[in-house]
């Protein structure tokens, strides 16, 4: 009961619709890191962190369980980005953590977007999908932000750690797109 009786290319079908129910969900988190950015309430930013958390995991779902869209694969990942720079952009503008360690904390969310558009300038398009050091970040992320807004003494060793699992996730990414470019490295 539950699994879905689609075979793969029904799914696959699916997916090459223009937007799906999961696309709606990842745009739910714009008004979300509004809402973090504009209030000053700890209860409030932090009830916002634990859905944009519970929808980043829902919209996932979503579009394994229905198939992605289009939009989805672009949507997603400006999303979480758009999130958790303005989440760390208040972090960062209430002097918690040191630039450097906001820029490492980010790491991935700045420079992930400079490697596409590296590809996209290079005629060679390149689309990795999500992988397992990137939802590590993301859980870090979370839980630096989490650890900033319960004043947390393991703000700073958190924040560290997130900017690791960042540099990690760099090179897994780097080397998976120099593989699909250059498929015998």
């Amino acid at each position: 009961m539950g699994e879905s009786t689609a075979t793969g290319k029904e799914r696959q079908g699916r997916g090459q619709r223009a937007l799906g129910a999961a696309d709606a969900v990842s745009l739910a988190r714009l008004p979300l890191a509004i809402i973090f950015v504009a209030t000053e309430r700890t209860d409030v930013r932090l009830v916002t962190l634990a859905v944009a958390a519970a929808s980043d995991l829902l919209d996932g779902w979503m579009a394994r369980r229905l198939g992605p869209s289009r939009v989805g694969a672009v949507v997603d990942p400006i999303t979480d980005k758009l999130f958790m720079v303005a989440a760390f952009a208040m972090l960062a503008l209430a002097g918690a953590l040191a630039p450097l360690e906001i820029l490492g904390v980010l790491l991935r969310d700045l420079l992930t977007p400079l490697g596409f558009l590296l590809t996209v300038a290079l005629r060679r398009p390149l689309a990795v999908p999500a992988r397992a050091g990137g939802k590590l970040v993301t859980v870090g992320q979370s839980l630096t932000l989490f650890a900033w807004l319960i004043d947390s003494p393991y703000l700073r060793p958190m924040a560290w750690a997130t900017a690791a699992m960042a540099l990690y996730a760099l090179a897994d990414y780097g080397l998976v797109a120099v593989r699909r470019v250059d498929p015998k490295q």
